[in-house]
């Protein structure tokens, strides 16, 4: 039999969906079954959130042709499995406590500077620019044309994670191994390559944060999200003229937190 037969168990047959299939597409019942699912690991599909993670780094493009897809089959741009989320957790648990190691901080030491990294840096000003980012590109970047269509928050964070873990590597694990034998040495290579890596770890953010938007349809106008790119070539340009060394700063903080 057609799948067409079937029309009348989901919608109303003028293309309407259901009282009970309409209300399976809200907010809450989305966020709901994700939750949900960060209690069942053998629903997650580990490997395709490990894929994901590869080509973020090498072809972004391609993790967001998987959103158009999702949408196409799931009527949604977010992710509905939690495995991207619980992998880039670890990683980042497994690198702060790196972080730790590095900066010969003790284990309560190291246990605190992980919490503030888990819970403030990624989650809490994740959902900050997340919800800062839902906010501006609904308010000003959708089509006219196109007013009846909007960006999930659920989206919104997504993209954020995206872009946060090209970050999380560069500066969190990569950089890890120049630290104390390069980088925080008061030597113009000390700081010209950690700044380095900090215009590359941000650069990587703008960009895959910048492909997200530029992945919906209805949004315009997402060039300017690239913007911030002349600002951050001019603080590099500025930090290495004089001697300003942000991997530095950002041990020095570190200690300071967990003092």
């Amino acid at each position: 039999m057609l799948p067409t037969t079937l029309v009348s168990s989901g919608s109303q047959g003028n293309g309407v969906l259901s009282r009970r299939d309409a209300a399976r597409h809200t907010a809450g019942a989305k966020r709901y079954k994700y939750l949900r699912r960060l209690f069942h690991f053998r629903q997650m599909d580990f490997e395709f959130a490990l894929w994901q993670m590869l080509y973020l780094f090498t072809s972004p493009q391609r993790v967001y042709r998987n959103f158009h897809y999702r949408k196409q089959t799931k009527d949604q741009w977010a992710r509905d499995d939690p495995a991207f989320l619980v992998l880039l957790s670890i990683w980042l648990c497994v690198s702060t406590v790196g972080f730790g190691f590095v900066l010969d901080m003790g284990f309560f030491e190291t246990i605190k500077l992980l919490l503030w990294v888990v819970f403030i840096d990624c989650v809490g000003v994740g959902l900050l620019i997340a919800t800062l980012m839902w906010f501006i590109s609904n308010k000003y970047l959708v089509k006219q044309q196109n007013r009846d269509y909007d960006v999930e928050w659920g989206y919104a964070f997504d993209v954020h994670l995206n872009a946060f873990y090209p970050l999380l590597v560069i500066l969190h694990f990569i950089q890890l191994f120049f630290i104390n034998y390069v980088i925080i040495s008061d030597s113009v290579i000390g700081y010209f390559v950690g700044n380095t890596l900090w215009l590359i770890a941000i650069g990587y953010y703008i960009y895959v944060t910048f492909l997200g938007y530029s992945a919906l349809p209805f949004l315009k106008n997402t060039a300017i999200l690239l913007y911030p790119f002349a600002l951050l070539i001019m603080l590099y340009l500025i930090s290495l003229a004089c001697g300003w060394n942000f991997t530095k700063m950002l041990c020095s903080f570190y200690k300071y937190r967990v003092k």
